[in-house]
Parts: structure tokens; C-alpha cells; sequence
């Protein structure tokens, strides 16, 4: 007879037991939640307080949701990867379930009557014979400051009211109606500015400055110098800007390092120093007749934030304490790094969350917030707001990393597939702080003091991997091996972009599963279908072949393809299928997407994400592309590095598979690499050519013509 395993407490919440840094109920009759994971634009303040509201049997007004921030919240890391409903969703399930319990059992000895006959609405406990009181009303009854235990129970999903729903977003009112929200709309008493003097030459140093014009310049409050690193503190965003135009022209810079040959990204990656990495091997009995190996080669460039502002942050002060306002999605990791650069105790350092104006993945939010710290150590105790220009943005910031993919399928006589072989080109996806002894922070590099800059590395497996995410297939292939080669030099800074590796490998898998099926004379789907054995895999797709009317009657100049994945091999299901429209350029008319993230908390947030993700990747694959000569970035405005207009944006249509009793994952990531293989197989089926290098522009095309010609 064996013994059920003892309850574990959910991950997040083991590492932060304390009951009381997750909920606390206030005197104005309301609860604030306060997770460690950080509102993006993806709507998790909102999905984690349906969670709260529905274990603790409150209205979900009544739920104040408290920004992150080192001084009060939960440290749960940071928050990427689609992660923050299974990470701190199940947490705080747990907690208010707990919670709730405890209250009930504190109602029951005040009322005298068994707490399985009490009822809890909104707030209001009551029993037989009209008793009655609240959370609130035995607030100094119940104490939460201790630890969770592993007993507690959530509610089955048939007893949830809210979660399941869709509800209104919390954060979207505020950004609707203009009221300050963003960091960069926030301001401090006292408030001064400041910016940052950097080159435009890749791996230039300051070497020399001429502060003459600079200090010249009214308003000016001083002027920083570490070495490397250089900037102005100003009374007004006007004048910082004009002081630090009089800086750079006093500025002189060493030689740079070279970056790569642009139009050879493949050779670049494929001719530098790597480490190389076995990611999965699976192998079968030698009894299938190998009759061809088909090669192919696909690659994708280096791919921008973009977000549409850029970073900012403020900091101030006190002593030898520093308070940080930050965009930054680990303020945890953030504090770290900066404890390392300021050598002080990470005690003597609050970094608190505001959201910012757009970005999904490692950009510039880190950086500048030490920019702002070093900034306002001139600033004697005033706080200090420093704002990237779209320059610096486009210049500094990390870019989501160039890949070059090359897949071998050995193929029977049958065009059946029979061997498989993914090998994988890339620098590392991940640089983020606050996870070496080193900081990952651009400032670090600069000061005289400095800092080596971090290659990126990988994330292990078992957290997804980073340029090997969603390499291996899901399909049912006889026998693959599957080779990661990281770079270990990085000429172009590169660290987590939305999906890191994802959606070059998906692209890469799909676009050959969809040649081979071409081969074979098969529907794709079809095929696709034929080899999974997962059904919820197969649901996805024929939710979305269904709601699509796949495969409609064929019209010139039109084209339709499917793409599909499971984010990380372990998240949410997406299929998708494009339609396509080939003229003097490529234009996505509809794209029809299912996917299955179990428990969907909030339908309506799903479905945001989906089509937000699923739109970012349309304008990865149809624009974006970071552009460079040997000496600097290039693509440094919106002309240089165009994104998708509202014009050319498509009809999104996503359908969920809701599974109410399989816990919940996140949406955020799992369109993008459906969606990127369904646009560049509808754009073969529209033009009887195949694009295997992103993004898929008009001379991308016309290239690919004359080389099948």
C-alpha cells in the first residue's frame, strides 16, 4: 500500500510563506493583494485579483492590487516566460484559501456555530439565525503574520463565481481616461531630469570631455563624470536635453569594435566561438529506409523592443538609502545588481514598480533606472527623472538575439519522415540582473570601475530553454537529435525578447513540416494531425482548421497556412492559420488562432494577449529587422525600424479551448510562433515560393524567386 505524498506548498508561495506579504484586509473595508509579479500591459493585476476574489468570496471591487516593491512584496523573481498565473496565481489561490479558512474558524468561535454552517458573501460572514459578521470586523482576531500551511483547499472549479469570467481590466480605465499610470506620466515633489551621454559608435569609450558648453547652459544642475560614464542633471527636461547636446560636442571617444556583416547574419553566427549543447536525442531501430535528407536553413535578424516609449525611470537619495521607481519586470533582480554596482546592502536599496508604455522581455528598463541612480547622486536628496530618447532606445537597449537554423529530415521512399536534425546559431537570450556575481546593467560597463559586459546565456531546459525553446518537436518523429550552439562573443547586445528562442525554431519546424507534407502531396494539416499523439494538440488545430473554413477554395493571389506550438513544450496550445494576400507586398488579411491555457481565468485577457501577440509577430515577421553597418546602429527612429501601422494590422479571431479543471497557464507567448510559420506557409501557398529568412519583405521574396528559379 503506498502513501499519497505529503501537500507541497505552490512554488512562489514556499519561497514567501508569510501570509500577511500576500493579503491584508484594510480599515475602508477592502483587501490588498499584493503579488510579486508585475503588470506589463498583459493584464495579470487583473486575472490575480479574480483568483483573490473568488477563494476569498469578495466582490473583485473591493480588491486593491498593490505594485510590486522590494520593501513589501514577495520576491517571485521576475516576471517573463508566461509564467505570472501558474507562478503567483497558484500562490495566492492558496493563500486566500487559507485566509479564508482562518476567518471562518475566528467567525465560528465569535458566533458560536460551526464553521461549515457559516456562508461567506463579499466580505460577510453569516450563519443560522441572521448571525453575522466580516473580515473586517475581526481583523484584530486573526493574525496572518506566519506561514502558510500545506493543508489548505481552493475551491473546485464548478465553485468559482469569478475566476472563469471575463471581468473589466483594472489597469485599462486609467490609460483610457489620460490619468497618470505609466512612469513616464508620474512625477515627484522637486522633481529634477536627467540624461545620459552615450555613443553612437558600437563599443566606443569616453575618453575626454569639454564640460565648458555644457556648464553653460541655464538650469543646469551638474554634470556627472565615472569614467565612461556621462551625464546631466537639469531643472527641466529642456534643459537637460540642451546640456547635454553642449556635452556631446565636448565629447571624444576611443575606436569602437566591429559588428557583423549584416546581409551574413548566417555567417556571422555560424563562423564565431560557441558552446555547444546536446538539448535532446531520440533514436529508433534502423529498420525505416532512408531514400533522401532534405537541408534547409532558416534565420531571423536581431529584433527590437520597440516599445512605444522609451525606457524611464526616477530615483532619489536619502543618506546612503536610494528609493528606485522602475518599469524594470524583476525589482528584486534589479535591486541586486544595483547592490553590487553601489556596494551597498540590498536593505539599503527599495526599488518599486510603476508600469511603463509598452514592452514584453528585457529592454532598457534596468539600465536606466541606473542611470537615474547615479544621476541623482548629484542631485543632494532631490529625486531624478531620466528618460531614453528613441535613439538610445534603438542603440543601447538589448535586441532580442539573431538566429540561424538548420534542419535535416531524413525522408523514406515515402516522403515519410524517418530522422531529424535541428542545429540552432544564436547568441544567448538571457542577460537580465540580479542572476551573477557581475551586473548585467549597461551604466556597470561604463563607470571606471567597470564591469565586463554579460554575454547572454540560456535558461536551463527545464525552465524552457532560451535559443533551444520549442526546438524539440512535438510531433511523433522516429529519431531527431537536437544541437544548440550559443555564441560566446556578442558584438550586438542581445537578451530576452518575447518567446527567446520560440519563434525561430517554430518557424523553422513548421516551415519544413509544411514542404515535406507539399512533398507527399498531403493537407498540412492533415499531416500535422497524423503525427501527434497529444490531444490537446489536435484540438487546437482543428478548433482553429474549423473556425478558419480551412481550406477555402483557392483565389489568386491569396494564400493560407498553419502554424502551430506548445509555448516551452509545456504551456499553453496555439494553433494558427493566416491568410495572406500577395501583391507589390505581402499584407496578412485574417489570422484565425485556438489555443488552451486550461483554466482561462480571464477569457477576455486571454484573448487580449492572444491577438496582441499574435499581431507583434505579424510585424516581426513582415517588418522588423534591426539594421546596422560595421560601425553602428542604424535603425535608430520609426523610419529605420518601421512596426506594423493600424493600417496594415489583420482581423484577429482567437477561440479558446476553456478546460476549467487543468491548472491555468499563461497566453502571453504562445502565439507568436504559430503565427509566424502560418504567415510564411500562406505566403508559399500564395506565391509558390518559400521565404526562409525574417522578416519576409518584397526583396526577401524577389531573392527567394531567383534562387528557386
Amino acid at each position: 500500500m503506498t502513501t499519497a505524498p505529503a501537500p507541497k506548498l505552490p512554488a512562489s508561495l514556499a519561497a514567501n510563506p508569510k501570509l500577511s506579504s500576500w493579503v491584508r484586509f484594510t480599515d475602508e473595508d477592502h483587501v490588498a493583494i499584493s503579488p510579486g509579479k508585475v503588470e506589463i500591459g498583459q493584464g495579470i493585476v487583473t486575472a490575480l485579483a479574480q483568483i483573490a476574489a473568488d477563494e476569498l468570496d469578495v466582490e473583485i471591487g473591493r480588491i486593491e492590487m498593490i505594485r510590486a516593491s522590494t520593501a513589501t512584496s514577495p520576491n517571485e523573481g521576475v516576471t517573463s516566460g508566461s509564467l505570472s498565473v501558474q507562478q503567483s496565481g497558484r500562490a495566492l489561490r492558496h493563500v486566500c484559501a487559507e485566509v479564508r479558512q482562518l476567518f471562518l474558524a475566528a467567525a465560528s468561535e465569535r458566533l458560536g456555530v460551526d464553521a461549515s454552517q457559516l456562508d461567506v458573501g463579499d466580505g460577510t460572514i453569516s450563519g443560522p439565525g441572521n448571525v453575522r459578521t466580516s473580515y473586517w470586523e475581526l481583523i484584530g482576531e486573526v493574525s496572518l503574520d506566519h506561514d502558510a500551511t500545506a493543508g489548505a483547499t481552493a475551491k473546485i472549479a464548478a465553485r468559482r463565481a469569478i475566476a472563469g469570467h471575463s471581468v473589466q481590466r483594472i489597469d485599462i480605465p486609467d490609460k483610457v481616461f489620460a490619468r497618470p499610470r505609466f512612469i513616464h506620466d508620474r512625477t515627484l515633489p522637486d522633481l529634477l531630469h536627467g540624461r545620459v551621454l552615450r555613443p553612437d559608435v558600437s563599443g566606443a569609450r569616453l575618453i575626454a570631455l569639454n564640460e565648458a558648453a555644457a556648464r553653460a547652459v541655464p538650469g543646469l544642475v551638474a554634470i556627472v563624470r565615472d569614467g565612461g560614464f556621462g551625464g546631466v542633471v537639469a531643472d527641466s527636461e529642456a534643459a537637460a536635453e540642451a546640456a547635454l547636446k553642449a556635452l556631446r560636442k565636448g565629447a571624444a571617444w576611443s575606436g569602437g569594435e566591429p559588428l557583423p556583416n549584416e546581409d551574413d547574419l548566417a555567417g556571422f553566427l555560424k563562423s564565431q566561438l560557441v558552446e555547444t549543447t546536446i538539448i535532446n536525442t531520440r533514436t529508433a531501430p534502423q529498420t525505416h529506409g532512408h531514400a533522401q535528407t532534405l537541408r534547409r536553413q532558416y534565420t531571423r535578424p536581431y529584433i527590437a523592443h520597440a516599445s512605444i516609449a522609451p525606457s524611464c525611470a526616477m530615483a532619489q537619495w536619502d543618506d546612503d538609502r536610494v528609493h528606485v521607481w522602475t518599469h524594470s519586470q524583476g525589482v528584486y533582480l534589479l535591486r541586486a545588481d544595483l547592490a553590487i554596482v553601489l556596494k551597498l546592502p540590498a536593505e539599503s536599496i527599495i526599488v518599486e514598480h510603476m508600469e511603463g508604455a509598452g514592452c514584453y522581455g528585457h529592454n532598457a528598463a534596468d539600465d536606466v533606472a541606473l542611470d537615474a541612480v547615479l544621476l541623482a547622486k548629484a542631485a543632494t536628496g532631490r529625486p531624478v527623472r531620466v528618460q531614453w530618447s528613441r535613439h538610445d532606445e534603438m542603440s543601447h537597449a538589448p535586441f532580442g538575439a539573431a538566429m540561424a537554423i538548420e534542419i535535416e529530415a531524413d525522408l523514406d521512399a515515402d516522403n515519410e519522415i524517418v530522422g531529424w536534425r535541428h542545429a540552432i546559431w544564436s547568441n544567448g537570450h538571457a542577460a537580465r540582473p540580479g542572476r551573477a556575481a557581475q551586473p548585467a546593467l549597461l551604466a556597470a560597463t561604463e563607470m571606471a570601475n567597470r564591469y565586463p559586459r554579460m554575454i547572454s546565456s540560456n535558461p536551463p531546459a527545464a525552465n524552457g530553454g532560451g535559443g533551444d525553446r520549442n526546438s524539440v518537436p512535438l510531433y511523433d518523429f522516429l529519431a531527431w537529435t537536437i544541437t544548440s550552439h550559443r555564441l560566446l562573443t556578442m558584438p550586438v547586445r542581445t537578451s530576452a525578447l518575447r518567446t527567446l528562442g520560440a519563434q525561430g525554431n517554430v518557424f523553422a519546424i513548421e516551415s519544413l513540416l509544411d514542404e515535406i507534407a507539399a512533398l507527399r502531396g498531403e493537407d498540412p494539416i492533415e499531416f500535422r494531425l497524423r503525427h501527434l499523439h497529444d490531444d490537446r494538440a489536435k484540438d487546437v488545430i482543428r478548433a482553429a482548421a474549423r473556425r478558419a473554413q480551412w481550406k477555402p477554395q483557392k483565389r489568386s493571389g491569396i494564400g493560407h497556412g498553419v502554424g502551430f506550438a506548445r509555448y516551452k513544450n509545456t504551456g499553453a496550445y496555439c494553433a494558427a492559420i493566416a491568410e495572406v494576400e500577395g501583391a507589390d507586398d505581402i499584407r496578412v488579411k485574417r489570422l484565425t488562432l485556438a489555443v488552451d491555457v486550461g483554466e482561462a481565468i480571464n477569457p477576455d485577457g486571454v484573448v487580449n494577449q492572444i491577438e496582441g501577440g499574435a499581431i507583434q509577430a505579424t510585424s516581426w515577421v513582415l517588418k522588423e529587422r534591426v539594421r546596422f553597418d560595421r560601425a553602428r546602429i542604424t535603425s535608430t527612429s520609426w523610419t529605420d525600424y518601421p512596426i506594423l501601422t493600424f493600417s496594415d494590422v489583420p482581423a484577429v479571431d482567437v477561440e479558446i479551448i476553456q478546460r476549467p479543471e487543468i491548472e491555468p497557464v499563461g497566453a502571453g507567448e504562445a502565439a507568436h510562433g504559430p503565427v509566424t510559420a502560418a504567415i510564411a506557409n500562406a505566403v508559399f501557398d500564395c506565391l509558390g515560393v518559400r521565404v526562409r529568412d525574417l522578416p519576409i519583405t518584397r526583396d526577401k521574396i524577389i531573392a527567394a524567386m531567383e534562387l528557386a528559379s
